[in-house]
């Protein structure tokens, strides 16, 4: 049961974008956290390499908890994950860069309107009670 309702959630929402744009200033946070030897360069501004994958982080769970306004999130979300180029090891290593890019895009274009998916199994069955019930009528 806490399954189920958790499906009904997360079909309610942008999760999948929320969840990468976070997922993104999470890593981008880590590689912070590296050696010197593995950074590149620490950033324009200490705090900016801090600030910028913490606001990504949080504006992935904004979009995850407040759907509505996900077309501001969103856009923010982008800026800020190509800001961390400049600012965060070059975006921690690209990966931080890309899933919150990649986040983004998907929050931006979820469709609130739109009917939940069928599942294949669903639609096989459905295809198959449709095709014994033409035979049945046919005979």
């Amino acid at each position: 049961m806490p399954r189920r309702s958790f499906r009904v959630w997360r079909a309610r929402r942008p999760f999948w974008g929320g969840l990468l744009l976070a997922l993104g200033g999470g890593e981008i946070l880590l590689t912070e956290k590296a050696s010197l030897k593995v950074v590149m360069h620490i950033g324009m501004q200490g705090l900016a390499g801090y600030l910028l994958p913490v606001l990504m982080a949080l504006l992935g769970l904004l979009v995850l908890f407040n759907p509505t306004q996900r077309l501001f999130y969103s856009i923010l979300g982008v800026l800020a994950s190509l800001g961390t180029w400049v600012t965060s090891n070059l975006g921690g290593f690209f990966i931080g860069l890309l899933l919150g890019v990649v986040g983004s895009c998907l929050a931006f274009g979820w469709l609130p309107d739109q009917e939940p998916r069928v599942s294949r199994r669903k639609r096989r069955r459905q295809a198959r009670a449709l095709a014994e019930e033409a035979g049945t009528s046919a005979v």
